[in-house]
């Protein structure tokens, strides 16, 4: 048998004028994809922790496909708002069909690391664009957690380089109950599958043995020995330092636009847009590593 022909092809990898990201211009992700071009990408998402596939026409098995390059993918516990014919694929969403949203309409309202609040979190996310809103809202914000470690201030180097952190996906979820009435109550079965874990709160990169910061507003409830106050304050400042503009990459979404994040090194968090412009994303994760 003769081995399958796999024929390079020629993009250009561009990097922002920002503190992280770059975009892929010319790759089309229809196309199966040579060693050699994804080794590329491999070591292009390690430098710049997000890459932008600009006009990518894809199906979504084809993002799955993909994205299980990487790794193996993880289920979202909202399993409701699974793709029906691709259940790895989770629908991020504001639209209603019949009364009821078809997708989660307010992921990412607060910042936060994908899967932060699982045993194994999230290597990354892909959120590939499909229906954007006409008035050109909805934005995407990328924090860079390994700048955020190497400027921060020392003497909170000291407080938290080995503490380690309480992380719950219940954390906000009444508050965004509260705001969105559309997300759902969870069955006590989903409960049981989000039990609180404690990470770091400085994790090493498994691959480039970079430090970051991992902590967040949306997951983290308490650093894990200090007081409830003592905890509480030195969270706010530790979110207040990781969020600052010169940490941060904005992503103004194009037509077909494909985002690849890496959750070991950033935070993100969605501008919002309003209820009357329709937005949907198919968001597929790849499973990481228990973080050390």
């Amino acid at each position: 048998m003769s081995a399958v022909l796999q024929t390079r092809q020629q993009f250009v990898i561009k990097p922002f004028d920002a503190a992280l990201g770059a975009e892929v211009l010319g790759l089309d992700l229809s196309l199966s994809l040579g060693d050699d071009d994804f080794a590329r990408l491999h070591r292009a998402h390690l430098m710049h922790h997000v890459l932008v596939f600009r006009d990518q026409h894809i199906t979504p098995a084809q993002q799955v496909d993909f994205s299980r390059r990487f790794g193996p993918l993880q289920i979202h516990v909202l399993r409701q708002f699974q793709l029906p014919t691709q259940p790895e694929v989770l629908i991020v969403s504001n639209i209603r069909e019949n009364g009821q949203p078809i997708g989660l309409g307010d992921a990412g309202h607060f910042w936060h690391s994908d899967l932060s609040y699982k045993e194994t979190p999230s290597l990354g996310s892909m959120l590939h664009a499909q229906e954007l809103p006409e008035d050109g809202s909805g934005d995407t914000l990328f924090a860079n957690q390994h700048t955020a470690w190497e400027r921060l201030p020392a003497h909170l180097r000291r407080a938290v380089e080995d503490a380690k952190a309480e992380h719950s996906y219940l954390a906000r979820y009444a508050d965004l109950q509260k705001k969105s009435p559309w997300r759902p109550n969870l069955t006590q079965a989903q409960i049981d599958e989000v039990k609180p874990v404690v990470h770091p709160v400085v994790r090493t990169h498994p691959e480039t043995g970079r430090k970051a910061l991992f902590v967040s507003e949306h997951f983290t409830t308490r650093i894990v020995g200090l007081p409830e106050d003592e905890s509480r304050a030195l969270l706010a400042e530790l979110f207040d330092h990781s969020t600052r503009p010169e940490h941060i990459y904005r992503h103004r979404w194009q037509p077909h636009d494909m985002v690849f994040w890496d959750n070991r090194s950033l935070m993100h968090l969605a501008a919002g847009c309003p209820d009357d412009q329709r937005r949907k994303l198919y968001r597929t994760t790849i499973e990481g590593d228990v973080p050390f």
